[in-house]
Parts: structure tokens; sequence; C-alpha cells
């Protein structure tokens, strides 16, 4: 009756780690079609990102101070210089560039080339020695092949945007000039979001890494969180002067600021993400 329990608890166990990654893919999806809706009504990349991690700094700090108030892990220059990249990859580079070819293309395509963060923290992870990689074995085989069929799914998303199939406008689907301008612009987002996706993968490794040594995640999130909220701060304040850039009003601006946070990546990060299961983050 016990050894029947226990089979059942780690059967729950392993069912609860893949049903909350599911669940914030899901979430992931309604991510990508809010910012849409505030980016094309005008709210500025740079502004929406450094909002962002303000909110993502003050959330994850509370939660860090209830569950790891116990936490003696000792901050070295070490982990100092890897939080640093981590907001760098993470905030100025993967969150920015992701904002900005999500404004230049559509949810759909970025829900679609986030498939190949995977693959692309698969490569890096093999890169860095943080993945053996045996080609006799058919799990190796999978990945590989995984990786091969993602890039060329990339690769086509990036180059064909294909035709319209439902036009809200009937009369004319718009100039030679205008169609050309799109395509440019559809080109440039595909690029910005490939950009975006092998930040967040570099970012992973690295994430890996640091909990590693600095067994804390939670207080680990809020430290990424504060040195992505510096250093897009910085990024805005060079790129952006404007002070329209950064009123927040009661409509989709205020809601994409708090969705942007990404509760469910929290929860992710509380009950799935701990040294042994880093692998599931590659499902985010």
């Amino acid at each position: 009756m016990e050894a029947r329990v226990e089979r059942t608890r780690k059967l729950v166990e392993g069912i609860k780690a893949y049903a909350i990654c599911i669940f914030c893919n899901v979430c992931f999806a309604g991510y990508n079609i809010i910012c849409k809706v505030s980016l094309d009504n005008g709210m500025s990349v740079y502004a929406l990102v450094v909002y962002a991690y303000i909110v993502g700094t003050l959330t994850t700090a509370l939660f860090a101070v209830i569950l790891e108030r116990k936490n003696d892990a000792k901050i070295s220059m070490v982990i100092l210089r890897d939080i640093f990249f981590l907001g760098l990859l993470g905030g100025v580079l993967g969150r920015t560039l992701y904002y900005i070819g999500l404004k230049d293309t559509s949810p759909s395509v970025a829900t679609a080339l986030s498939n190949l963060i995977p693959s692309m923290t698969f490569i890096l992870a093999v890169l860095c020695r943080k993945e053996p990689l045996d080609i006799s074995k058919l799990s190796a085989q999978a990945k590989v092949g995984g990786t091969v069929v993602a890039l060329a799914g990339a690769t086509i998303m990036t180059l064909y945007k294909g035709c319209v199939v439902i036009s809200l406008n009937s009369a004319h689907h718009g100039t030679a000039a205008s169609k050309l301008h799109l395509k440019k612009h559809w080109f440039k987002g595909s690029l910005m979001l490939l950009g975006s996706y092998l930040s967040l993968s570099a970012f992973y490794v690295l994430q890996t890494v640091t909990v590693k040594r600095y067994p804390a995640p939670i207080t680990l999130t809020s430290l990424n969180c504060l040195s992505g909220t510096l250093l897009s701060a910085i990024m805005a304040a060079i790129l952006d002067h404007k002070a329209s850039s950064w009123t927040l009003s009661w409509d989709m601006s205020l809601v994409a600021v708090l969705y942007s946070v990404r509760f469910y990546k929290f929860l992710f990060h509380l009950f799935v993400y701990t040294p042994p299961n880093h692998d599931f983050d590659m499902y985010l």
C-alpha cells in the first residue's frame, strides 16, 4: 500500500511540472497578443521594458523576503558578474529585441519562432559543455533532429510571409510599394525576434550555472529583475527622451505592463525550477 502511494506521489509530481509548463505556454500566447495591441497603440518599447522590470523587481523581492528569508547564501563577485550579464541578456537584449520584433510582425510569428529557444539553448549548452552530446544515443539524435527541424521552420517563417487569406479591406490590398515596405518590416522584425530568442537561450544557460552557485531561485530572480531594471533604464534614457513615452493610462498599456511581469513564469520558478529540473526552462 505504501509503495503504491509513493508511486502515485511521484507520478503527480512529474505531471505537475509538465502541467505548469503547458500552462505557462498558454499564458505566453496571451502575453504576445496583449503586448502587440499595446505597442500598436503607441506604447514605447523601452518604457514597457523598464516598467515591467520595475514591477517584477518589487513583486519578486516581496516573495523572496517571505519565502527565502532564511537564505544564507553569500553573494560573491562572481555571482554579481553573472547577475549583470543575466540582466543584460534578459532585459536589454532579450526583452527589448522581442518587443521591437513583435511590433513589426505578429503574435503568431513571435510564438512560432519561440519554438527555436529549446534548439538554441541546446546548441549553446553543448558549445559551453553544459550538455553532453553522444550522437550514438537515441535521445541525442532526437535533439539534433529537432534542432534541424526547428531551424528550418524558423527560416520559412522569416523569409515567407504568405498571402492574405481574409482581408478586412476588400477594395484593394495596397500598392506594390506598401507591400514591399511591409515585407521589409516583416523580415526585420523576424530577425529581431531571432536575436531576442538567441539572447534568451544564452540567458537560460547562464541562469542554470548561476542558480547552482546561488541556490535561492526567487532571490536570484529578483536580483535579475533589478539588474534588468537598471540596465534597461539606462538604455531608455539614451534612446527615448520623450516624456510622453512614459505616460501610463487605464488602458491596454497598463495591462501590458502588469502582464509583462509574467507571474506565470514566477509560478514556474517557484514550483518547477530547481537545479535538477533546469531542462524545463527550455519550454518557456
